[in-house]
């Protein structure tokens, strides 16, 4: 069960991920999307914990909740920043590896054991992820100080992310309550950083940034399922995969073709998860 939901947060992170891109390339505002998902989702998981009486909340909770919101919306305006600063054939790539620190931790911090075999397989899904968004033919103007503090900003993001959600669940935290907090936090975040920015705002932002929201709170409400009652070594880097969807959706919306490298890696990553579950 830990691992199927570890999939539909894949699929749910994939489907993200491929709305946010439909979306910029439509004009509208990443910021603002985030926004209003955030804001959606938080209202969404509140009503939920209101109708089933499991609102428990204390000052550490909401720390923590918070802190993982922040550090997931910081993480994905860093790397809409590195994507402008430098080379987008590596950006996406270098900021898949944010997934070796809870898989580290998993084994360092939390004690998990993993077989050679397993070892081997999330060698792959994680090769296969950097592998899979790796785009040769991408040239823009390059930055690279800036772009590389982008990227590694977004790594530890996201990385530190992986860390204390893996923690809330060690921890036996609620779930419901941890993604209340994580949403309210990450509201009030990026409220502000919109306001310090000024973008423009567009009306179908609120609309997108909606169902971006219901996806996402099904897609957190599995990860932590998954983290709760699986290894989070071999959890984290099934998600990372959710690339796979990206560039699967890009197949069938913009009739992109697979380059042969692409292919390879989508290979190489079903070895992967077959190898872990052995």
């Amino acid at each position: 069960m830990w691992i199927a939901a570890a999939f539909i947060t894949m699929i749910s992170f994939g489907t993200n991920n491929t709305i946010f891109k439909w979306s910029t390339g439509n004009g509208l505002s990443k910021l603002h999307i985030q926004f209003f998902f955030y804001f959606v989702a938080f209202v969404v998981s509140f009503g939920y914990g209101v109708m089933n009486g499991i609102l428990h909340f204390n000052l550490f909770t909401i720390f923590l909740g918070s802190l993982i919101g922040i550090l997931n919306a910081n993480g994905n305006i860093q790397m809409s920043k590195a994507f402008e600063k430098g080379p987008a054939s590596l950006t996406s790539p270098l900021i898949g590896t944010n997934a070796l620190f809870p898989i580290l931790s998993a084994g360092l911090i939390f004690h998990e054991k993993i077989s050679l075999l397993q070892w081997l397989g999330i060698v792959f899904m994680l090769g296969s992820a950097m592998v899979i968004q790796y785009s040769p033919s991408s040239k823009r103007n390059t930055s690279y100080l800036p772009w590389i503090l982008r990227v590694a900003l977004a790594i530890l993001s996201f990385g530190i992310l992986g860390i204390l959600m893996k923690t809330s669940t060690y921890l036996h935290i609620n779930s419901v309550n941890i993604l209340i907090s994580m949403y309210g936090g990450g509201s009030v975040y990026l409220a502000i950083c919109s306001l310090l920015q000024k973008e423009k705002w567009r009306r179908n932002e609120a609309g997108v940034g909606a169902m971006v929201g219901i996806i996402s709170v099904f897609g957190y409400a599995a990860y932590f399922f998954a983290l709760q009652f699986g290894a989070a070594s071999i959890v984290f880097p099934i998600v990372s995969l959710n690339c796979l969807i990206v560039v699967l959706a890009g197949c069938w919306i913009y009739k992109e073709k697979l380059k042969l490298y692409q292919i390879i890696g989508v290979f190489s990553a079903v070895l992967g998860i077959l190898l872990t579950k052995i």
